[in-house]
């Protein structure tokens, strides 16, 4: 057999079934195996970026193992801004590259390349990947895959990166003589569950104000029936990180709200005003905490479960502290609590809940009465009437900056939707190629919202969507400049604009000829008026198709905390009498 060709059979027994990739010169071996494979579907995108965000959107819908592969040198370069958005996000990713012959590799010799193309892969990319290796040795080539999806699947999840040699991909191997990994090490973890539970049962016990913040981690974990489950039998209310924004519809009894520097109010002000904060699955990182780590619910005792001892540790004396900390996955987690003889009463919480129901009421995102803001169309209104017509298993993926923030401080969330970003790295021109991997490895409606600013960025994907004919809408949320970073001038260079639209050095396309010139149906949205008509034209079949919304050039993003601001700076706080109420609810 020759090596190529095992490798598209690990694949496939991997249950991976589509392989995004671009070919070159030091990959055609890889390329063809795989084309030749039956249980295999190679896609090509236009530029290998794309080709590790479709693999980091494919692994997110799915829940399995995303690939990519590419050749080597700047093919293989060109990976990096996706692999950042899986390792960051702890997304299981597959990276196969290509690299020159084991003849012309520059080896220790002070040459900066040998052979054409030659780049040092394992070295760039081991910062951001938990295992990157190059395979000289044909007999290891199952070693090293073995070894790398296991550690790609295992613990906190990440992407992995396999650098194959062009000569070594031809090589004729026997299968049964090639070395096999077996890890050495089940994965542990600090401290026993015996060691933690009689303090988490105290903890809870002793509450009168108790938050869940439910984070990516449980999906990841695949804990959401758990979580769940957990958070109605104690009658707890759930506050939900943006990762975590699908784990719950957002009518369910149990669902408090989002929270973070760009709000909603309601639910920063159940943080700040609880006196038990557990966060599952959530680094309560910066976006979720607010810029003053001190000033995150300081009347409130902290639990911290997470799966990485480093996340426990993080927090320094003098920012937040964590009074129990739980090492832990959270599905383990979560099996360890229904076991534990907790005395259940779940009318215990009940004034709590209503509290922050009406703050939820009091402060909604979007308000009951829309107002036109002059002739083009209100983020926060479109976001409301797109959610009206979304199915129940369509799958929403949105970009970066002001999209992203107004997408996740407004859109409804039904059970069984996904709603999904590259969180932590958040790359202008993530949603559209993450969408073709969602497409493929789901086989569900993908709603794809980018900026204009995003769409510049990978634009030349429309001819992938349009080239397999994929289920993806995109709407573009064109307000003719970076939205964000005019708001971030605002604050802090007295709104001194630069690079930040068409007046200060970008510029923009006409969106609707773009996509009639990739062969694509393409409309605008422009007022209020023909908001609904025309949402419901752009859903109205599953071919793909490029909606450009034209979104007020100067709407901002509302409530949104000031970089370095904490969430104690927000009001109200909760009065003595609503106190007196909740602290002499039924036990």
């Amino acid at each position: 057999m020759k090596l190529s060709d095992y490798v598209a059979n690990f694949l496939a027994n991997e249950g991976v079934k589509h392989v995004f990739l671009i070919s070159g010169g030091a990959a055609v071996h890889l390329v063809d195996s795989i084309a030749r494979h039956p249980s295999l579907t190679y896609v090509c995108t236009q530029h290998e970026q794309a080709a590790a965000m479709a693999a980091d959107g494919y692994a997110r819908a799915r829940g399995n193992l995303g690939v990519a592969l590419t050749t080597s040198g700047p093919g293989a370069t060109n990976l990096l801004t996706g692999v950042c958005c899986s390792y960051f996000d702890s997304i299981p990713t597959l990276l196969l590259t290509g690299q020159v012959a084991r003849h012309r590799m520059r080896g220790a010799s002070g040459l900066r390349q040998k052979g054409f193309q030659e780049t040092d892969i394992v070295s760039i990319f081991q910062p951001v990947t938990k295992y990157a290796v190059q395979v000289t040795d044909p007999l290891q080539i199952q070693y090293e895959l073995q070894k790398a999806v296991i550690i790609a699947r295992e613990g906190r999840p990440g992407p992995v990166l396999v650098d194959i040699p062009d000569d070594l991909q031809r090589v004729e191997i026997s299968v049964e003589d090639l070395d096999t990994y077996h890890p050495e090490n089940a994965l542990t973890f600090a401290g026993s569950r015996s060691e933690w539970g009689n303090p988490f049962k105290e903890l809870l016990v002793n509450s009168k104000r108790p938050i869940l913040i439910y984070g990516a981690g449980i999906r990841l974990g695949k804990a959401e029936k758990q979580a769940r489950d957990f958070a109605i039998r104690m009658g707890i209310p759930v506050l939900l990180t943006w990762g975590g924004t699908d784990l719950l519809s957002s009518n369910d009894p149990i669902n408090a709200g989002r929270l973070g520097v760009c709000g909603p109010r309601g639910g920063n002000f159940a943080v700040q005003n609880a006196d038990l904060i557990m966060a599952v699955g959530t680094r309560l990182n910066q976006m979720v905490i607010g810029g003053r780590a001190d000033l995150f619910a300081p009347n409130a005792r902290k639990i911290m479960v997470d799966i990485d001892p480093e996340e426990l540790g993080k927090f320094q004396e003098n920012e937040v502290k964590i009074d129990l900390k739980i090492q832990e996955s959270a599905l383990k987690f979560f099996e360890t609590c229904h076991n534990f003889n907790l005395n259940c009463n779940k009318n215990k919480y009940d004034t709590w809940r209503s509290r922050i129901s009406q703050w939820n009421k009091q402060y909604p995102i979007c308000p009951n009465e829309y107002h036109l803001r002059g002739k083009d169309v209100d983020a926060y209104v479109f976001l409301a009437k797109l959610s009206e017509q979304l199915k129940t298993k369509d799958i929403v993926i949105t970009d970066a900056g002001g999209n992203l923030s107004w997408t996740m401080q407004a859109i409804g969330v039904m059970a069984e939707q996904r709603v999904f970003s590259a969180w932590n790295h958040s790359p202008m021109g993530y949603s559209l190629p993450a969408s073709i991997g969602a497409a493929f490895s789901s086989g569900r409606r993908v709603i794809c919202i980018i900026g204009d600013g995003g769409l510049m960025m990978c634009l030349q994907e429309l001819a992938t969507v349009v080239r397999y004919q994929l289920p993806i809408k995109i709407f573009i949320f064109n307000n003719h400049g970076h939205g964000i970073q005019k708001q971030t001038l605002n604050t802090w260079l007295d709104s001194r604009y630069e690079a930040v639209d068409e007046k200060t050095g970008l510029s923009f396309p006409d969106f609707r000829k773009i996509g009639a010139a990739f062969r694509m149906t393409t409309s605008t949205i422009r007022n209020h008026q023909e908001l609904t008509s025309s949402i419901v034209t752009v859903l109205g079949d599953d071919g793909p198709e490029l909606c450009n919304v034209e979104i007020c050039p100067e709407q901002q993003i509302t409530p949104m905390l000031k970089y370095g601001a904490g969430l104690e700076d927000l009001d109200p706080k909760i009065t003595s009498h609503e106190l007196e109420e909740i602290m002499s609810a039924r036990a």
